[in-house]
């Protein structure tokens, strides 16, 4: 089911340029209504539900309904952002809860090597079928090739 703004709770981030559920939704869906100043999904149907918006909203005015699998008898799942870390509290069918803390990524842009340790990929390697790297990657001085029987 696609995100959903509660309005009683958006302030629509007061009044900032853009809000955090427009800046941080991977498909462009999250909007802000001027006039009331509050934050909406304008095409539900687009919606991944991919919970960016829900975790990055400041008042936790956005939600997203539950799947059908975890849902119904009164599951849920919640993501609750704080400074440092997201934490998820999931409620089982059963009543059982438990919460999951996993830190925000926070790494300065640009400052990730992705090769650190591996071959730099050449445009040469594009026209192979191995992943960059291999077979040196693995530790082995080729892949192996099955013999096809004729």
């Amino acid at each position: 089911m696609p995100s959903f703004v509660n309005p009683d709770k958006c302030d629509g981030c007061k009044a900032l340029e853009k809000t955090a559920c427009q800046y941080i939704c991977p498909n462009d869906l999250m909007v802000l209504d001027k006039e009331k100043m509050k934050a909406y999904n304008r095409e539900p149907d687009m919606c991944w539900e991919c919970y960016s918006c829900v975790k990055m909203c400041p008042q936790g005015a956005i939600d997203v309904r539950g799947y059908a699998d975890f849902t119904p008898l009164g599951a849920s799942c919640v993501p609750m952002r704080g400074t440092s870390d997201i934490m998820w509290t999931i409620k089982y069918r059963n009543g059982k809860v438990l919460r999951f803390k996993f830190p925000i990524r926070t790494t300065p842009w640009g400052s990730i090597k992705p090769f650190e340790g591996f071959p730099e990929p050449t445009m040469d390697m594009l026209k192979t079928e191995l992943l960059s790297g291999e077979p040196a990657i693995l530790g082995l001085k080729e892949l192996y090739k099955p013999k096809l029987k004729k």
